[in-house]
């Protein structure tokens, strides 16, 4: 069993966390014909805009209620009313998700409260879901704000009350840490078996780089507020990381719709058990499809054990991206010499690991000298030059690579995938340069001397 220990640092000197706000805004992101909206200051608003644009490279709904300093003095209600009224005047949203910020969080706005005055001032604004989250950004982090928010929608947009049950219909709740492309692999796995499958949020339709037909102001494509709806007439809710657990339990509070949650789904062993479970439910054969993928696994398997058996991987990701690309290397035959994380999950003592620390990536940097792989989002990159060390981008934000959105690492097919790609790291690990020739001497006996950064561009790590 894993140690969970906080840093004591005074602050983070290179941050892994990202904000709950943002964590939350990206849920929203997932339904189709929504607005985010960030009740704070421009500045929060413009961070996390940026962020999404440089990982996805696509265009991000956002707004904020620009509070100043005697707005978050005097209380935010006009910044609020103001907000929903130009957005629905000018983009006509299905859906304005609003999240708190830090500083309207500490003024202590009663949000739901101005909520419920807006729409008795504007009865215009009845056909818009409106729904408010609390996520200050001084705790947490951002699979916090995604949890919270999808939880939030659930509550708010699911009518209570038992319906009749849709038999082939099934609900799915993502963790943050699933891509657009694993929710692509979800969607066709279930319905190899006859299954349709609703997915909340669905960051497939609105975030999975495609080119829209007409430009809209709001999100493009991902689950419908209809859809939403209609997540009361399924069978089954699959839900997928541990932070799903408090928006499966709730849905099933609503709605009676059991629910089954896997902590992840990379993995020979955890993709046997959601297909077996889809088969239960389904009451079909597993598709020979699928049948063929788990047996292509097997042998990916076979052929990459050899290079990951005895590695040492530091791993720096949200608590469910940790947890289940650990998981995973240490069946593989890896050694996880430093997990750090972002924020506190249960699912974290259960890491094949001595002790896993919530701390930045300066702590996983100061644990890291001795291993073979950094795995990371793009702001490890520092690091892993410093040290030397080969990096594997997983998670958000990842925009000095292209395609982050399409990395498929779930099922059998996305296990297989990361099998290759980690497997191929390991084997063109590069042999450690001539210490004369590292120190500012000269290349295979040529005449120019090789600076630092020519090393690194060439492969040396």
């Amino acid at each position: 069993m894993a140690k969970v220990v906080h840093s004591k640092k005074a602050c983070a000197v290179n941050p892994l966390k990202m904000s709950q706000p943002i964590g939350g805004a990206l849920a929203f992101m997932g339904v189709d014909a929504a607005m985010p909206l960030l009740h704070g200051s421009q500045g929060c608003t413009s961070f996390g805009l940026v962020l999404f644009v440089r990982h996805f490279r696509e265009t991000i709904p956002l707004q904020t209620t620009a509070m100043s300093e005697v707005n978050t003095v005097l209380g935010g209600f006009d910044n609020v009313e103001q907000a929903i009224l130009t957005i629905a005047g000018k983009t006509n949203p299905a859906l304005i998700g609003i999240c708190s910020t830090g500083v309207t969080e500490t003024k202590g706005d009663d949000v739901e409260g101005y909520i419920q005055l807006i729409r008795q001032r504007h009865p215009e604004l009845n056909h818009i879901g409106i729904v408010y989250v609390s996520t200050p950004d001084f705790k947490d982090a951002f699979q916090d704000g995604w949890a919270k928010t999808v939880t939030k929608m659930v509550e708010q947009l699911v009518p209570a009350g038992v319906a009749p049950r849709l038999a082939n219909q099934v609900n799915v709740l993502p963790g943050c840490h699933l891509t657009p492309g694993d929710l692509d692999e979800l969607r066709d796995i279930l319905a190899g078996f006859g299954l349709e499958a609703l997915i909340l949020p669905d960051l497939s339709g609105s975030l999975d780089g495609h080119v829209p037909a007409d430009f809209s102001p709001t999100t493009n494509g991902g689950i419908t507020t209809a859809q939403i709806a209609a997540m009361g007439r399924s069978v089954w809710t699959i839900a997928i990381g541990e932070q799903m657990g408090p928006a499966a339990r709730a849905l099933e509070t609503r709605t009676g719709v059991p629910f089954r949650l896997f902590d992840r789904l990379t993995g020979l062993a955890s993709s046997d058990a959601l297909i077996a479970f889809l088969a239960e439910i389904s009451g079909g054969p597993v598709p020979l499809k699928i049948r063929r993928q788990r047996s292509q696994l097997v042998d990916a398997m076979l052929d990459g054990h050899f290079h990951f058996g005895g590695k040492k991987v530091a791993i720096g990701a949200e608590p469910d991206l940790l947890w289940s690309v650990g998981s995973w290397l240490a069946e593989m035959g890896c050694t996880i010499s430093a997990a750090v994380t972002t924020t506190q999950s249960p699912i974290l003592e259960r890491l094949p690991v001595d002790t896993v620390l919530i701390g930045d990536l300066e702590d996983l940097e100061r644990d890291a000298a001795d291993c073979d792989l950094l795995i990371t989002h793009s702001h490890g990159r520092q690091a892993a030059e410093r040290l030397h060390k080969p990096l594997f981008r997983m998670g958000i934000p990842t925009f000095d690579r292209l395609g982050a959105n399409h990395l498929v690492s779930i099922g059998y097919r996305g296990t297989r995938d990361l099998v290759f790609a980690i497997g191929n790291v390991f084997m063109t690990e590069p042999r450690e340069p001539n210490p004369d020739t590292w120190r500012g001497g000269t290349a295979h006996g040529g005449d120019t001397p090789v600076e630092t950064h020519q090393l690194v561009e060439a492969g040396w790590r």
